[in-house]
């Protein structure tokens, strides 16, 4: 069961063209616009959910809300380590995105029946489609062009920026169906989020399924791979994966914090082994990608501050009041989409006028920009619980700007770190390799959320405990990106002229 897409990965096929991509790359960011719609259609409302359906509003429900918030993203992220392996392996690209997305549909209307159980169980079922989902797409991507095309970089920078206009559209369409629409109290119907999520995620779907004939054969499994069974097999391996990953929910974050680490070790050991098989060029772009993961562990450990602490920061510490008219916490998390979307043609016609003059920064140098951009975030709030508190409240514009220079900072990271797994994972395993870059981002979430929890405390989140918190952001935050420069010159030595 091994090598399924390895025959239609030897060549890629002549595309038609559109806006000086290939086609292909606008069926995928739309199918990723759709599950995009789904994930971030319920992240707004996930912690104020838990307070307050499971403890009754109380504010000291707030940590184990955080603590739930970031187990869930992580493991959303490290089920992506199991789904690059089959779609490598057994299953393909293509059928792998489409098992996945029915199931992730299936957990979105699961979580909207109000039971601890059920939810917990449908969180489970999420995160298991999406590991079958997330990496393979982005994988997809990285297939439609050579290795040598320039366009690549700017390629999965559009991507990037096409996916974050479902993040936008999202919260702020589900948050007025719950809220106006559906609504029949003060509290949201938040079972309408979740049903609208999983509405969303039947349209990736039905996108892709539709869709997937413009790849021209790239993610079918090879001729002696495709047999039904696998499918079956795959299905019922879902199936008792799901109650897994709910016994890994339940477990809590500092437990799962420990399995995950193991999970990792065995990723790196996996490739690693990979590497040196393949020669010294190729083991030493696998130490390169390894060094990257940490300091996307780094990363991803305060910038998921915005679906958790940053939720009851606005909720409770920022003046949304805009002469009687509130503005609403959901849409906190469309600022980091609207980013996205107005800044990511920006930095990627940066990258490429750098690149006409031999002048743009390595992609460590790139990833160090990150982590700095996500720090001044953080000094930004810092300052702002220092010296801008009135009657209990911080000026609405810090929090928005805080999401925004996030952005940029993200801009900087993840958009480069797709397409840098592509160039220097192993060639057999690059669903692999992706699935750890997947699995490091799940480590920092889950890291966000035992993070979140020390800044809400037992009694919710105070001006006193989000200073302290965020204080320790900025400055983890800004000694990492430094630390990133100074190894930058080492790293590209790794990399043998990957750019």
């Amino acid at each position: 069961m091994s090598g399924t897409s390895k025959a239609v990965d030897t060549a890629i096929p002549e595309f038609k063209q559109i806006l000086g991509h290939p086609a292909p790359l606008w069926m995928l960011f739309m199918t990723e616009f759709w599950e995009r719609f789904a994930f971030y259609g319920i992240r707004w409302a996930l912690v104020l959910y838990i307070v307050a359906q499971f403890h009754g509003g109380a504010a000291s429900g707030e940590a184990d809300a955080n603590l739930t918030y970031g187990s869930y993203l992580a493991l959303v992220y490290a089920a992506a380590l199991f789904g690059g392996y089959v779609a490598d392996r057994i299953l393909g690209y293509q059928r792998s995105i489409l098992i996945g997305a029915i199931i992730m549909a299936a957990g979105l209307f699961m979580i909207a029946y109000p039971d601890p159980t059920v939810f917990k169980l449908g969180l489970a079922t999420i995160i298991t489609g999406n590991g079958m989902f997330k990496p393979i797409i982005s994988t997809l991507v990285g297939k439609i062009y050579s290795a040598a095309d320039s366009r690549r970089d700017s390629g999965f920078t559009i991507f990037y920026m096409g996916i974050n206009a479902g993040a936008f559209v999202s919260p702020i369409l589900t948050q007025y169906l719950a809220q106006h629409v559906f609504n029949t109290g003060d509290t949201p119907a938040y079972k309408i989020v979740f049903i609208a999520s999983g509405v969303g995620m039947l349209i990736s779907l039905v996108w892709f399924f539709i869709g997937r004939a413009q790849l021209k054969g790239i993610g079918m499994p090879e001729a002696q791979a495709q047999s039904p069974k696998r499918v079956l097999y795959v299905v019922l391996g879902a199936l008792v994966t799901i109650p897994v990953v709910y016994a890994l929910l339940a477990v809590g974050a500092e437990q799962l914090q420990g399995v995950l680490s193991v999970l990792f070790i065995l990723l790196a050991v996996m490739l690693l082994v990979e590497g040196y098989r393949n020669g010294p060029v190729a083991r030493d772009k696998v130490w390169a990608m390894m060094i990257i993961f940490f300091f996307n562990i780094l990363f991803w450990m305060f910038f998921e501050q915005a679906g958790s602490s940053f939720t009851f920061l606005a909720e409770n510490i920022v003046n949304r009041d805009f002469g009687g008219w509130i503005f609403p916490t959901a849409w906190f998390q469309s600022v980091n989409s609207t980013a996205i979307i107005t800044c990511a043609p920006i930095i990627a016609a940066i990258w490429i006028w750098l690149a006409k003059r031999n002048a743009e920064p390595s992609i460590p140098r790139k990833f160090g920009l990150g982590l700095i951009f996500n720090g001044l975030a953080f000094l930004l709030l810092v300052f702002a619980l220092k010296t801008l508190v009135v009657d209990g409240k911080i000026p609405f514009w810090t929090l928005f700007a805080v999401y925004f220079i996030q952005s940029v900072g993200e801009l900087c990271l993840s958009p480069i770190g797709l397409s840098m797994v592509t160039k220097l994972a192993p060639t057999r395993l690059v669903g692999l390799g992706m699935g750890g870059w997947f699995l490091s981002t799940g480590i920092g979430n889950n890291l966000s959320g035992i993070f979140a929890s020390h800044v809400s405390g037992e009694s919710g989140m105070s001006v006193a405990s989000a200073l302290s918190g965020y204080n320790f952001g900025f400055w983890s935050l800004v000694i990492g990106g430094a630390l990133l420069f100074l190894l930058a010159p080492l790293i590209q030595k790794l990399m043998h002229g990957v750019k």
